[in-house]
């Protein structure tokens, strides 16, 4: 039985977990994250862009919109868990690292709370009028880099 041609040229990799000090420093410029939670149709994964702002990660959505409704438990007070990940992958040079965010998604409804946001500087990834601001104040940040064995 011959090895695969295909395996045989993929050199090894390892993984090297992140502290939460290292995690918060690869997020730390903003850019495009994954929110991941359990919405009406099921699991859901949505990219939004993002910003590192007071140690919670806000985005913005719009009013009334699919994402900003599931993420409402229809309880006041009570937050929906999610999980936010950013990722950096370099493919050509094997590398690059993950970092998951896991928390309560916090709608920002009083004005005092929607200034602060403003604050962020988060844009919309799809533009549009995107007003209603979430920010994901985190129980857990975990990470990983991924680097050639070597």
């Amino acid at each position: 039985m011959s090895e695969d041609p295909r395996r045989a040229a993929v050199p090894e990799s390892r993984i090297e977990p992140l502290d939460e000090a290292e995690c918060l420093a690869l997020i730390a410029p903003g850019g495009i994250g994954r929110i991941a939670y359990h919405g009406r149709f099921g699991q859901t994964v949505l990219p939004v862009n993002y910003e590192l702002f007071d140690g919670t990660i806000v985005f913005r959505t719009g009013q009334d919109s699919p994402l900003e409704e599931d993420l409402r438990t229809g309880i006041a007070r009570a937050e929906y868990q999610v999980a936010f990940e950013i990722d950096e992958i370099d493919k050509a040079g094997r590398d690059g690292w993950s970092v998951l965010v896991q928390g309560s998604a916090h709608h920002v409804d009083s004005e005092t709370e929607r200034v602060s946001a403003r604050q962020s500087g988060v844009e919309p990834w799809a533009g549009g009028q995107k007003e209603h601001y979430v920010r994901i104040v985190p129980t857990r940040i975990t990470g990983r880099r991924i680097r050639p064995a070597g």
